[in-house]
């Protein structure tokens, strides 16, 4: 249904830096880069940072929320541990989220910019958490 995304950034290299390392755990690598952009994927670019001069922090739980898919739980912990490392902050640690009527194992973080970005994957009824 959605072929890509994208995000306004405050400044291009804090916001490369960090995706670069936040997606990496996902597989996600930088495609294509210009001074005012840059486009993450696999294969074809999947999700883009845009420069926006002057743009504010959002206000925390205030940004865009984006949800990219895991294939495990260790690659949701991986995520969520290199975004911390590479500035991001926490919005909500690895873990089963129970609301859910499925087994909704993520983690939640917010880039620099305020940006809500999540890695999800899904459990078999009979596989642990961790």
């Amino acid at each position: 249904m959605i072929d890509h995304v994208s995000v306004g950034v405050a400044d291009m290299e804090r916001a490369t830096r960090f995706y670069e390392a936040a997606f990496a755990p996902l597989g996600l690598a930088k495609l294509f880069a210009m001074p005012a952009t840059a486009a993450f994927g696999k294969t074809y670019p999947e999700f883009w940072i845009n420069l926006r001069a002057g743009m504010e922090p959002m206000p925390p739980h205030n940004g865009t929320h984006i949800c990219l898919r895991a294939r495990t739980t260790d690659e949701v912990e991986a995520f969520y541990a290199a975004a911390l490392a590479a500035g991001g902050t926490d919005d909500g640690p690895p873990g089963i989220r129970p609301h859910f009527r499925v087994k909704y194992f993520a983690a939640f973080v917010a880039d620099p910019d305020g940006n809500r970005i999540e890695a999800v994957t899904f459990l078999k009824d009979d596989q642990p958490a961790a």
